[in-house]
């Protein structure tokens, strides 16, 4: 595991100093937030404001340390930015690092990237009879890795067979705020290579921004209460039926299109959101269907609808492979809550796999890490995940807004993305039109939406996605 603090923001007369090789004692971000956090009561200009924080670092420091501990006024520490470079984590680990919605991440690909062997071995089991079946079924899954891409299957489709254990990288980007948060649920993770990368993180800044990153211990709450909910829970749900259908709408806004009419009468004028509803009910479909489409008339691919879009929205119960799952969760203007990975659920066969005359001796290597999986359950149930595959199932829920549905689809059935994704994407969003057609109208991948929106407006748009 590598951390690295790539950089963070300073002031510019900082850096204009910097690059004439002038000793500086505030080369931090620090003196901006202390800046900022004057503005609401000082009346001085903020280039002032900035002028005196960087005179006095150890003041500004405990002006920030009062402003957000004693006042609880975490925003100030928004305005720290730190990159991080994050290398040699297990493809779990990242999962954990990319649950933080508020914050910007570019992963290494497994689709483009070839895969180098490297894996991480729990500290969990280092030493003990385990870490022998661990490594055994982690080399064996590589191996055929490697027979797949030299059989001449994209490294797209070969990923579905290697293991959450195996490393990748991530550039983040991210706010103290979030910074503080991060570390300090991952002081609280139950995965020790969680638990030594918050540590790392927080070493990585400790010095350069003490004052802005302060609640970073373990905590009841982070530590116990998803343990206790299963606690709670156990033993309550074993007779029920587990279905697994791969997507399922199981809430959305009713009358959706309705409520969107409504919803931009109501920004375009004075009127209640009541009396909008009320009004919008009064009118013929017509007249309803004409002012959503006269929402899209001048949208172009790559611009957002509306914000109104956002008062609708859909809740989906997913099962998809971890291959999936690595892309849906960089959405992370959704909610997305998730199972444990099941090995009771399946798993995927990339269709080039089944191609090749591979897929019997696919689904072998499943079996075998499945019984690798089952033996460390019963022992070490939290490393037992480490073993499951790219192509191995976890049940999540996802709640979007219409907005954020229109992204998704956007790119995720666009004719460049994964297979698995588009697939998937392409199925919530034909329910979607179902429930809410209006409100669905342009939705689509960016390749497919000049003839989504011919069909819809009868000419073509101005700008076309390029090929």
């Amino acid at each position: 595991m590598q951390v690295i603090l790539a950089g963070y923001n300073v002031d510019t007369e900082v850096l204009a100093e910097l690059t004439k090789g002038l000793d500086r004692q505030d080369v931090t971000p620090e003196t901006i937030s202390a800046a900022y956090a004057r503005v609401s009561r000082d009346p001085r200009p903020i280039s002032e404001l900035r002028q005196v924080a960087r005179k006095e670092v150890e003041k500004a420091r405990r002006s920030n340390s009062t402003i957000i501990f004693k006042m609880g006024h975490h925003s100030i520490a928004e305005h720290a930015v730190f990159n991080f470079d994050l290398l040699d984590l297990s493809r779990l680990a990242l999962e954990e690092v990319e649950k933080f919605r508020l914050c910007s991440y570019t992963e290494k690909s497994q689709r483009y990237q070839k895969l180098e062997g490297n894996y991480v071995i729990p500290k969990e089991i280092r030493g003990t009879r385990d870490e022998g079946r661990f490594v055994e079924i982690i080399e064996k899954q590589n191996n055929y890795y490697q027979a797949l891409v030299d059989k001449g299957i994209p490294p797209e489709d070969a990923r579905y067979v290697t293991s959450l254990a195996v490393c990748g990288q991530v550039g983040m980007t991210i706010n103290a705020r979030n910074l503080e948060l991060l570390v300090r649920r991952f002081a609280s993770h139950p995965l020790k290579e969680v638990q030594e990368l918050g540590k790392r993180i927080y070493e990585a800044v400790a010095q350069v921004a003490p004052s802005i990153i302060l609640f970073v211990a373990a905590n009841d709450f982070d530590q116990k209460t998803y343990p206790e909910l299963k606690e709670y829970f156990q033993g309550k749900w074993e007779r029920k039926k587990r279905t697994s259908a791969p997507c399922t709408l199981v809430d959305y806004t009713e009358k959706a299109d309705l409520k969107l009419a409504a919803a931009l009468l109501h920004t375009s004028s004075g009127i209640s959101f009541i009396n909008c509803r009320r009004l919008i009910k009064e009118m013929t479909k017509k007249e309803r269907e004409e002012i959503i489409k006269r929402a899209g008339r001048y949208l172009e691919f790559y611009d957002s609808v509306l914000r109104e879009f956002e008062h609708i929205y859909l809740t989906y119960d997913l099962v998809i492979s971890a291959a999936a799952f690595a892309q849906l969760k960089r959405h992370r203007m959704a909610t997305i809550t998730a199972q444990r990975y099941e090995p009771a659920l399946g798993v995927t066969v990339p269709p080039k796999i089944k191609e090749a005359g591979e897929e019997e001796k696919f689904l072998e290597l499943m079996k075998e890490t499945e019984e690798v999986y089952n033996l460390l359950n019963k022992e070490n149930p939290l490393v037992a995940p480490y073993v499951l595959t790219n192509a191995h199932r976890r049940r999540i829920l996802l709640t979007t807004n219409a907005r954020e549905l229109y992204h998704i689809s956007r790119l995720r059935e666009d004719g460049h993305a994964q297979w698995e994704i588009r697939k998937l994407v392409s199925q919530m969003t034909s329910i979607a039109r179902k429930v809410m057609p209006m409100t669905m109208l342009l939705i689509g991948g960016k390749d497919r939406y000049p003839e989504i929106y011919e069909k819809v407006y009868g000419v073509r748009p101005k700008a076309v996605p390029p090929e």
